[in-house]
């Protein structure tokens, strides 16, 4: 199985962003774990990060993996042209957050993509990445 590991807006600032919310990795640590996570079950992953709504729904449309695990970053929040990038996509999308945005401020909570995804993964820092792999990679 091939993976995307797709992050978003402002996780390229991991390691520096918030801690209590977003903990200590970089991207790269992050994308690290994922990726020797991943190889232990039998897959692989390709990352890739990028701050433009436009450039992650190309990078959606275009993708040859079987999967994809997606943070969105805060265009999880309202981004409708990623929502319908997702939906018309055959290719299932994990969504993940770090933090419990179900639990922070109230315009977290809105989820536009959480409905064309075929599940989601919050509040565990790194390990909501580590869990959409295991979603995947369930036999």
């Amino acid at each position: 199985m091939k993976i995307l590991l797709l992050n978003g807006v402002n996780l390229n600032m991991l390691g520096r962003r918030d801690p209590k919310f977003y903990g200590t990795d970089t991207l790269s640590q992050l994308e690290d774990k994922v990726v020797s996570y991943a190889s232990q079950r039998g897959a692989t992953v390709q990352c890739r990060q990028s701050n433009c709504e436009g450039e992650l729904v190309n990078i959606l449309q275009q993708t040859d993996c079987d999967a994809v695990i997606f943070n969105a970053g805060a265009y999880s929040h309202y981004s409708y042209a990623l929502r319908d990038c997702i939906e018309c996509i055959s290719v299932p999308v994990a969504e993940v957050h770090m933090s419990d945005v179900d639990n922070r401020e109230q315009f977290r909570r809105n989820d536009v993509l959480a409905d064309v995804c075929v599940a989601r993964f919050t509040g565990k820092g790194t390990r909501s990445y580590l869990d959409a792999v295991d979603f995947f990679t369930a036999k």
